[in-house]
């Protein structure tokens, strides 16, 4: 089942670790098919550049494996929160990045320093209370934290996203690292970030609605 889905796992699996958004085997990578209400997901445990795609395990949102025979990530009760909570979403991307966690450790959103902090969908990324991984009271605290956002902090632990496609996903991921490493070092130069207004945020968040190649009538 799922061979192409399953391949574009691994492979983006590999860029985690290459794009520097995680670190050993932490982290994980799902994508989510809800004409059969059925999650691919990263095997726990197995490093990216080992994991073929035979490991990704298939389940439902209730924790049944339907196929495979390794284990799947400790975090699959997170990301199938995230599709329970957000209907739209389509994959599911959680990472251990840097400025992302170094945020979570201090239990502080990613604040409006930057403007693409818009692409998240809501005028800041929250940060979820810690919770143990792999639990289902982190699963509860991460979808109850995130409201309009398709981003949300872990605390002392990491962030997750989601988004209509693998690459959606993954690209907020990547992005919102960028806007949590911004936001970082302009605090580290004993200044006060500006934070854009919420207003102004409402607006890029419409303006992005049309960005790239959209078609138009």
């Amino acid at each position: 089942m799922y061979e192409n889905e399953k391949k574009e796992i691994v492979e983006y699996g590999k860029k985690l670790i290459t794009d520097r958004l995680t670190t050993g085997t932490s982290g994980n990578i799902s994508i989510y098919d809800p004409e059969k209400k059925l999650m691919l997901i990263s095997p726990s445990g197995i490093a990216y550049f080992d994991t073929k795609p035979e490991d990704i395990v298939v389940m439902d949102l209730d924790g049944n494996i339907v196929e495979g025979d390794k284990k799947p990530s400790s975090e699959h009760g997170l990301h199938a929160a995230m599709y329970k909570a957000k209907p739209n979403a389509r994959a599911a991307v959680h990472t251990h990045s840097m400025y992302c966690t170094v945020l979570a450790v201090l239990h502080e959103p990613i604040r409006a320093a930057h403007y693409v902090v818009a692409d998240a969908g809501d005028v800041l990324v929250p940060c979820a209370e810690y919770q143990t991984y792999g639990t289902m009271e982190l699963a509860k605290a991460a979808t109850d934290a995130m409201g309009a956002s398709d981003a949300v902090l872990l605390a002392n632990h990491g962030m997750i996203a989601v988004g209509k496609s693998l690459k959606s996903a993954y690209g907020l991921a990547a992005g919102m690292e960028y806007c949590a490493e911004v936001y970082y070092r302009a605090l580290c130069t004993n200044k006060t970030p500006h934070i854009l207004p919420d207003d102004e945020m409402r607006r890029v968040i419409e303006k992005f609605k049309g960005y790239g190649q959209t078609k138009t009538k």
